[in-house]
């Protein structure tokens, strides 16, 4: 089958089965097949060069979730221009800063967010509805444009990492075809449930890895249990794959999922009672562990049959890479689903790619037979659920409520989130510490999975002498300390 990426006009081979008239993709109770797909695409494509969209030009797409964004990023690709999602739970400040970085030559609003995106300076801002409106007029045939190489950027994936700026992690169509089409899931299954949302690297792995499997992705608004358990029974998918902590609200739900041969899993860290739980209600479903990031793809994979042998490990390097350790425990990777670097920030591309690979920031250690143990994070960046927090910036937001005499955050191991938002805090004199849901209600600003989800008051804030810096490791391993005993 030809890449859906390139500048090819067809998403699937004529002789696949179903061809065109193949479901691509659905989301409720839309559906789209992949000749619809095809015809979205170069419509699109032709609105968006009418509006100045070129090779090498970089569109942001900042909508909820919408069948609409499909069409949207194979129409960027078949102009060669960039695709760049932003998360709908940053505030428009936030995306304002990143569309001030990220310099789009376009920015495409849903209808929620038209009147922030309009409001952001020096941008030629498009809503959702009129780009469809407009493409509905538009012909659907094979559209002319400048060659596009597999090098070339594809996506643009925006995180912040552990400094709070963010940083576009650049993507290139062969870095994408190549991080879905091996060791994937989708591969001979009918269907692909993806539960993460379209402005993170997950959801369109698993976009991609469904169709260059030739079969449907199925699409959620939101990762609850109830969503996600009525969308399997409706949809009849075979593989899906949920961080622990989705996992855990599907788990909770009532409904039939035994269409799934495939119930994938993975963060840096999860419970073991997590793999039982899915054993035993999944009895008829293969469970791998996976480990990757924006930055690199997928890196490690711990297969069903190595799951009671190796439970924590997150597996082996995938069959296209491999996986080193630095002196220090780091782990690297090397392959060719690596990242171009990321956009113009020349010294964070080269602190993060080196000669041997990808530094991760993860440290861990490997078994004789080569099984990856991730032990912790030589930053002070928390990821949770998949997610990555800068303790700097949910700092800022918090001190901004007052009260508060010091405060640090820090990472703290959770089960189901790999790590969860702690603060630790020395409130002022005659203020009460606010508890994790009070502040949740005052950090609107916030995206939710910044929110602190632990508070825990504490004497002092340790900092070094020199420079005043928190201590962060010091204060972790005294909050963890302190809740293992409490347990």
């Amino acid at each position: 089958m030809s890449s859906p990426l390139l500048i090819g006009n067809s998403l699937v081979a004529l002789s696949e089965p179903g061809g065109r008239a193949a479901l691509a993709a659905t989301l409720g109770s839309e559906q789209i097949t992949f000749g619809e797909l095809d015809l979205a695409a170069n419509r699109l494509a032709r609105v968006l060069a009418q509006n100045g969209v070129a090779h090498g030009e970089t569109v942001m797409w900042w909508t909820g979730p919408a069948l609409a964004s499909l069409s949207g990023m194979l129409a960027c690709a078949r102009l060669g221009a960039v695709f760049a999602p932003v998360s709908v739970l940053l505030a428009a400040d936030a995306v304002a800063a990143i569309a001030a970085y990220v310099k789009p030559r376009l920015l495409v609003c849903d209808s929620e967010r038209l009147d922030a995106g309009r409001g952001f300076e020096g941008l030629t801002v498009l809503a959702l509805e009129e780009l469809e409106q407009a493409a509905s007029g538009m012909a659907g045939g094979p559209i002319d444009s400048a060659p596009v190489s597999d090098a070339d950027a594809h996506i643009l994936y925006l995180t912040s990492g552990s400094t709070g700026q963010p940083k576009g992690v650049m993507v290139s169509h062969r870095a994408s075809w190549l991080r879905s089409a091996p060791d994937g899931s989708a591969h001979g299954v009918a269907g692909v449930l993806c539960t993460f949302p379209l402005y993170h690297y997950g959801g369109w792995h698993y976009v991609i890895e469904a169709w260059l499997a030739g079969t449907a992705v199925h699409l959620v608004s939101r990762a609850d249990g109830s969503e996600v358990t009525t969308a399997v029974e409706r949809r009849r998918p075979e593989a899906i794959y949920c961080i622990p902590a989705v996992w855990e609200r599907v788990l909770a739900t009532e409904g039939d999922l035994g269409s799934l041969r495939y119930a994938d899993t993975g963060t840096s860290s999860f419970g073991d009672g997590l793999l039982d739980r899915l054993a035993a209600r999944l009895p008829q479903a293969r469970t791998r562990v996976l480990y990757g990031a924006s930055e690199a793809g997928r890196m490690a994979v711990l297969e069903h049959a190595e799951l009671a042998d190796h439970r924590g490990s997150v597996g082996r390097s995938v069959s296209h890479g491999r996986i080193l350790l630095s002196q220090e425990g780091e782990v690297i990777f090397s392959g060719p689903t690596l990242m171009n670097g990321y956009l113009d920030l020349p010294e964070a591309t080269a602190g993060a790619l080196d000669q041997q690979g990808y530094r991760t920031g993860d440290l861990g250690w490997t078994d004789e037979q080569g099984f990856l143990y991730i032990t912790g994070r030589k930053s002070e960046a928390i990821r949770t659920g998949g997610e990555w927090v800068s303790p700097v910036e949910v700092e800022a937001a918090i001190r901004e409520l007052g009260g508060i005499a010091d405060l640090a955050v820090i990472g703290v191991p959770d089960p189901q989130w790999g790590e969860i938002v702690c603060v630790a805090v020395v409130p002022q004199a005659g203020h009460a510490v606010l508890t994790a849901e009070q502040l949740r209600t005052q950090l609107i600003g916030l995206a939710r999975y910044k929110q602190p989800r632990l508070v825990v008051e504490v004497a002092e804030i340790p900092r070094t002498t020199a420079t005043g810096q928190v201590m962060r490791k010091a204060i972790r391993a005294s909050v963890v300390e302190t809740l293992t005993v409490s347990r």
